[in-house]
């Protein structure tokens, strides 16, 4: 398996994506993972925003990545396509990232729907519309031979009964799941189980533990964490988290492990992949 990180890691330090570059090379990671900025943000062109806008020239960063020895395990375009607005913002948004991770030499892009139940559509409604959107998406996805992963981030994707549904909006191989481990537990699923249900449609995955506090506090009562401020290995998911690890390897899963938690500049992220390297070690799972 690949070990990468997802660069909202630094977003409250408020590093350029350059700089992120510099920590995955540092430290001997050679997978990331960024948000695509569809537009002009001050913040972002201040240099103090770790993501990537899509008006940046694909090629030219691949090629500044590879001299470092990294690359994008995925990029994520993950507007929530369950609203009203799904259609209208989310799917120019989704179908011009899945051009440009093409250019960039990543071969998936990462999807979700909203937090809550959509206003202004009843459930059946949204999964309607939510399979209209994808089948555009699939489309273009398939000309350029990028992968569409949907995260269980939200009100539907959460629902495993749900997810299922979604899996099967479009008969493509292209068509997977990025499971993340952190997301399923906050909303009151088992993330064992939920890993098990999928596990041949799983082809990116999210490595994200939770505190102790954060789950006694709303667990069953959101359906994802923005950013978790928990170390991997710190918090109350990490037995599943090792659980998952060994089905995937059961499974010959060889793809990438991108962690996600608050970097705090760094030092939680370094814990994590301290954390993680040796939890696969323990397993006798090979990583790089």
């Amino acid at each position: 398996m690949h070990i990468g990180f997802h660069t909202d890691a630094f977003n409250s330090a408020y590093w350029s994506f350059d700089k992120c570059l510099a920590w995955a090379e540092e430290h001997g990671v050679h997978h990331i993972e960024c948000g695509l900025i569809d537009g002009v943000s001050w913040i972002h062109g201040l240099g103090y925003q770790p993501h990537v806008a899509l008006y940046e020239d694909a090629v030219l960063l691949r090629r500044a990545m590879h001299a470092r020895g990294v690359r994008f395990s995925q990029v994520d375009a993950a507007y929530p396509l369950s609203g009203l607005d799904g259609p209208l913002r989310g799917v120019p948004y989704v179908l011009k990232s899945i051009a440009w991770a093409a250019q960039a030499g990543c071969d998936r892009v990462d999807t979700t729907d909203g937090l809550h139940a959509p206003a202004g559509l009843t459930d059946d409604e949204a999964m309607a519309s939510m399979k209209r959107s994808y089948e555009q998406i699939l489309h273009v996805a398939e000309a350029h031979g990028v992968r569409i992963n949907i995260e269980p981030h939200g009100y539907f994707t959460t629902n495993p009964d749900r997810m299922a549904e979604m899996l099967d909006f479009v008969d493509s191989p292209l068509l997977g799941m990025n499971l993340d481990t952190g997301n399923t537990f906050i909303a009151g699923q088992d993330p064992v189980e939920f890993a098990k249900r999928f596990l041949h449609r799983i082809s990116h995955v999210h490595i994200k533990d939770v505190s102790r506090s954060l789950a006694e506090a709303v667990r069953g009562g959101q359906t994802g964490i923005a950013v978790s401020h928990c170390a991997i290995g710190d918090g109350v998911n990490a037995d599943n988290i090792r659980r998952i690890l060994a089905l995937l390897h059961d499974s010959g899963y060889d793809g990438v492990l991108s962690i996600e938690c608050e970097g705090q500049g760094g030092p939680m992220l370094e814990r994590s992949l301290n954390w993680l390297r040796s939890a696969l070690d323990d397993l006798g799972i090979p990583h790089d």
